[in-house]
């Protein structure tokens, strides 16, 4: 990585410019895309499983109950993800982004490995539930530092004008754990069938996240610090030690805001068709597990044919419109997307539910380009963190819970449109409120680009009085 210049300042002639190596970037791309995905095999196993979870792990009765159980046992990671964004974000502000991301990648593979080992509730009993809630927290815990860390360290690698593409992998990892995690549950039922499954089939999932967890940690040992923590001069890092959560709470609290409301109307539209779907289809219109899984695996491979098109529309057109056309097409397109679903049969579930991908890819492929650039170097692993871990704790991961409970209260089938419509009229106001960053250096960080051809540029234009 070769950083030519000296520390941006008054003198014109003085200009630091990062010149991106392409290799290094892409390594740090593949790592942080590993750990996402595993991230997300992980939550979308237990998604996947939870009828199959809440019959192995809470008292036989109502299956309704079970798996309400099952959703409140998945909605429990997503508490205490916040307490890992508030230890992990400030100590990657403050010994880097490697180093806690390696750590984070232990925890989540350890967390999710041993809920394949726990007993049931026929063997054990009560014990049965209390680990599984145990180390769900685990995992709640370890992934509290790792979508911040990710979308930090890709962003800060990235060159400037190429932002939008690299980080666009992250959620490639994203679809590709979910079609990881699909795949293998629907491989599982479709050759073991039911009872099997139930028996023990269900654990093999939790215990694949044990060799991929090596995998993921061995690729992000290999990496380099991010250029821009690099530059970070001493007294900022230690300002970040000193003040930690009080120094991001009372400087940043506007954008933090921003950033809650960005995540919290993207979260909810996520989780409600990549993890919920399948749930919906079988416990609310009828269909098999397997079905519901089929459909979605294509709907997501078809996401994933186009999410990195989407970022490099955003390099090209800007984040906000792209964002605004995702939060645009939940608003008017979830009703018709399910009544569409609701009129039955695998075409229509089908077209009713890549209706909602194309506008879910909008904001997936943008979306971690995005945040990153809400703060400056010196707090942006702990505020984004923070930030993105108390809306997916608060709206994201409850959205299965609360649409089953909603269903059961109001009894209409249509509730989850109406929950996406509600989330996308605040991403909207939110989009509106966001400051566009596409092509641009991140705050309290010198410009990066992929050529010396286009550092020189730049120190010729900041010499003639220019602005980056």
């Amino acid at each position: 990585m070769a950083d030519p210049g000296a520390h941006r300042s008054d003198t014109p002639v003085d200009v630091t410019v990062t010149v991106t190596d392409e290799r290094a970037v892409r390594r740090a791309v593949k790592a942080a895309a590993l750990g996402n995905a595993m991230e997300w095999f992980d939550f979308g196993i237990y998604s996947y499983l939870a009828a199959t979870l809440g019959q192995v792990f809470f008292p036989s009765g109502n299956p309704t109950v079970q798996l309400l159980s099952s959703f409140a046992t998945f909605a429990v990671a997503f508490l205490v993800r916040p307490v890992g964004g508030m230890v992990f974000g400030p100590l990657g502000d403050r010994i880097g982004r490697k180093k806690v991301l390696a750590l984070t990648m232990i925890l989540m593979a350890a967390g999710t490995c041993a809920i394949g080992l726990i007993p049931s509730y026929a063997t054990i009993g009560f014990w049965a539930p209390v680990l599984l809630v145990f180390f769900r927290l685990v995992q709640g815990f370890s992934t509290g530092g790792e979508y911040g860390g990710a979308s930090t360290f890709i962003a800060e690698y990235a060159p400037d004008k190429r932002r939008g593409y690299f980080g666009s992998f992250l959620e490639f990892g994203t679809l590709s754990g979910y079609i990881g995690a699909a795949g293998l549950v629907t491989a599982l039922q479709t050759g073991l069938g039911a009872q099997a499954v139930e028996a023990w089939g269900w654990r093999v999932p939790f215990l694949v996240a044990g060799p991929l967890g090596l995998v993921g940690l061995y690729l992000r040992l290999r990496l380099d610090e991010t250029p821009a923590f690099r530059r970070l001069a001493p007294e900022a890092v230690t300002a970040t030690a000193k003040g930690d959560l009080g120094r991001i709470f009372r400087g940043h609290w506007r954008t933090l805001t921003l950033c809650v409301a960005l995540v919290g109307a993207y979260n909810i539209t996520d989780y409600m068709l990549l993890s919920y779907m399948p749930a919906y289809l079988s416990d609310e219109l009828g269909y098999s597990d397997t079905d519901g899984l089929l459909v979605l695996l294509g709907v997501m491979a078809c996401l994933l044919l186009v999410i990195n098109r989407v970022g490099t529309l955003s390099d090209r057109f800007g984040r906000k419109p792209l964002l605004m056309s995702g939060m645009l097409g939940f608003f008017f397109l979830a009703l018709p997307s399910f009544l569409l679903i609701a009129q039955g049969g695998i075409p229509a579930i089908a077209a009713g539910m890549l209706m909602l991908g194309l506008s879910l890819v909008c904001l997936l492929g943008t979306m971690s380009a995005t945040l990153p650039a809400l703060f400056p170097t010196n707090v942006r692993y702990g505020a984004l963190s923070i930030g993105y871990n108390v809306a997916v704790s608060v709206f994201g991961g409850t959205t299965p819970l609360a649409i089953t409970a909603l269903i059961a209260l109001t009894g209409t089938d249509l509730m989850p449109a109406y929950y996406a419509m509600a989330a996308a009229l605040v991403g909207v106001v939110a989009v509106t409120r966001t400051r566009e960053t596409a092509r641009l250096p991140l705050p309290g960080s010198p410009p990066s680009v992929s050529t010396e051809a286009e550092a020189e540029a730049i120190r010729q234009s900041r010499g003639r009085g220019g602005k980056f």
